[in-house]
């Protein structure tokens, strides 16, 4: 039960975001998602999640928060930045996404939000949630955005106009009643920098087919990849930022303030030979914390191959 006041418990939970160093904090009701029902089930009747079978079970949950929070009344949206302060090299390597540069974030976020629900606990009362990030049936990206922290954008990311789009989504769903932040419009406009710039044809405006998306490909398709794509990969080995390096709200983007984000510093001397003659000892030396290892050894020499047989 509430023993404080809804305004002052929402300053609390925007208090406790910022000494967490969440980048923005916003806040939604938990309820049923009643617009984003048609759009994913003509998402998954069109099969465009490819053999992410898990996206096809708990439909009710995603639409739904107190189906996974008995008692939800409000759901806390966070961001946390990962745009790197150094890139990788580009020439004569192979490329990773940015988010996978350093420790893997699920380690990193989980642990913020732990804390966060302990201290929410010990300011306001007896506070009963749920933290998640990236591993349950949640519509992180439309939540965040009815909370105001930004829009999908053309290419299905949700853009800040501070912070552009390199950031980890992040929510705890909790029986706290607090005042809900309120959503922005789009500001994608008529640009379509994002839908013009992927090799592999994967985005329509608002609308992505995972299975031509090069980070589907690289990490989540588990069988060989499509000889159809040779020629179109660009030398991504795991994930792709593509969409996200042409868009241009990602020129506000700042370095994260994340000490375990920063990659190996073997990674800035990996060139192609080094990728492809890297043991396995050698993987799970250099990305022992990372999310590489969630292709295992095997994928990602496979899509190494893949991608070296592109030259040939």
């Amino acid at each position: 039960m509430q023993k404080i006041s809804i305004e002052r418990s929402t300053s609390i939970v925007k208090q406790i975001a910022n000494d967490l160093k969440f980048d923005h904090c916003g806040i939604s009701k938990a309820e049923y998602l009643k617009e984003e029902a048609p759009r994913l089930e003509f998402w998954l009747k069109n099969r465009f999640h490819g053999k992410m079978d898990y996206m096809t079970s708990h439909f009710e949950k995603r639409l739904n928060p107190s189906r996974l929070v008995e008692g939800a009344r409000s759901i806390i949206s966070l961001l946390y930045n990962y745009y790197p302060e150094r890139n990788l090299p580009v020439k004569n390597t192979y490329k990773i996404a940015k988010y996978a540069y350093g420790t893997d974030y699920h380690f990193i976020i989980k642990k913020k939000l732990k804390e966060f629900l302990f201290l929410l606990n010990d300011k306001i009362g007896d506070i009963h949630g749920r933290g998640f990030v990236d591993s349950a049936p949640v519509l992180e990206r439309q939540l965040a955005a009815r909370s105001g922290l930004g829009w999908i954008g053309k290419n299905t990311m949700l853009i800040n106009k501070e912070k552009g789009s390199f950031f980890f989504l992040a929510e705890l769903i909790t029986d706290l009643e607090l005042i809900p932040d309120s959503p922005i419009g789009d500001y994608c406009g008529t640009c379509s920098r994002c839908i013009e710039a992927c090799p592999t044809e994967a985005l329509t405006p608002f609308q992505m087919d995972a299975t031509k998306c090069i980070s589907y490909l690289t990490i989540e398709l588990k069988d060989q990849i499509p000889q159809s794509f040779k020629g179109k990969m660009k030398d991504w080995i795991f994930g792709c930022d593509i969409c996200q390096d042409v868009c241009p709200w990602n020129r506000f983007s700042k370095a994260h303030r994340e000490p375990e984000f920063v990659p190996n510093h073997e990674l800035y001397n990996f060139d192609k030979q080094t990728w492809e003659e890297m043991t396995e000892e050698t993987f799970l030396t250099v990305f022992q914390k990372s999310t590489l290892k969630r292709t295992k050894y095997k994928g990602l020499k496979r899509n190494i191959l893949f991608a070296r047989e592109e030259r040939l």
